[in-house]
């Protein structure tokens, strides 16, 4: 356990910070206005601005960013427990927003686009499965000294996190219900609950290119979780008997198993690290803790694109 206390330097002042929510006013260059630029400035960085900004800061809003940690205890490692589950819910949102890009994409029968996008979904979940390599520095004495400031927080409170599960076909009313109370979050949610995700696309895309579908995996209710259906893998089974190149359902099936791979490997690093810190203690937010995350690592996405390996 830590001994000493964490010193804070102030970096912002928070009475100087625009709380908007808006994108800030900036002007829009080009490469004429860049290379003058550059020449008046003999190549060097810009440093004179007016104001009381400068457009990197005002085009992120990153004085309002890094004003919005804060810590409840004097535990020396709660800023990295805060500041980290910021960043993995920043992460979890640039991989729904590259998830329901290759959703739309396949509803446009556009498969190489939403092969491409596939390519960084997959490269955020790596980069958030990474970031339990920081997390699993928290000791389990250091965590003791700030844990019962979380009170009943928990991760399984990120809708953000719900958001990515829901497109990627892990539907779960009860965990959306914990949203029902707020209207700026909920209906966003709903609709994600209530449908179809990329996987159901994926499904609906394999049936309009030919290959024989049940009805009962075209149309269903969404908001139930995605259940093997045999047609689906028997259309699986038709696509990887041409495992070439050329075969864009084969190489939207690796794209798939691979980010289903990636977020096995997430959760599994998830399960372990919270064991490591806080053992089989309960959850704070209500759950068994380590069980309950046990669990949730035997589950698979796209679970054909699992079951065809052993059929081969």
């Amino acid at each position: 356990m830590p001994s000493y206390k964490p010193q804070i330097p102030k970096i912002v002042d928070p009475s100087g910070v625009s709380p908007g929510l808006q994108a800030r006013p900036m002007p829009v260059t080009s490469d004429q206005s860049r290379a003058y630029t550059a020449q008046t400035t003999g190549g060097k960085p810009m440093v004179d601005f007016e104001g009381t900004s400068n457009p990197y800061v005002d085009y992120q809003s990153i004085d309002l960013l890094l004003s919005l940690q804060h810590p409840r205890s004097e535990g020396y490692d709660e800023m990295c427990f805060f500041v980290m589950g910021q960043v993995k819910e920043l992460l979890f949102k640039a991989l729904h927003f590259e998830l329901y890009n290759a959703q739309q994409q396949i509803r446009a029968d556009a498969v190489d686009n939403a092969l491409e996008i596939l390519v960084r979904a997959k490269a955020l979940v790596q980069y958030i499965g990474d970031s339990w390599n920081v997390l699993s520095t928290i000791s389990p004495a250091g965590f003791n000294q700030f844990r019962d400031t979380l009170g009943t927080a928990s991760g399984q409170l990120s809708f953000m996190y719900r958001h990515v599960e829901f497109i990627l076909g892990n539907k779960n009313a009860r965990l959306a219900s914990a949203f029902r109370n707020m209207p700026h979050v909920w209906p966003a949610l709903q609709s994600a609950l209530t449908s179809p995700s990329l996987y159901d696309d994926v499904i609906a895309f394999l049936g309009r290119k030919g290959l024989a579908i049940d009805t009962g995996a075209l149309q269903r209710d969404w908001s139930q979780a995605y259940v093997p259906n045999p047609s689906v893998e028997q259309a699986w089974m038709q696509v990887y008997a041409n495992p070439v190149p050329g075969n864009a359902l084969y190489r939207l099936g690796e794209s798939l198993i691979a980010l289903a791979d990636q977020l096995s490997q997430y959760r599994w690093r998830h399960f372990v690290s919270v064991q490591r810190i806080i053992g089989m203690k309960p959850g704070t937010g209500g759950s068994a803790g380590v069980g309950w995350l046990q669990h949730v690592t035997e589950h698979r996405f796209f679970p054909e694109l699992w079951a065809i390996r052993t059929s081969f």
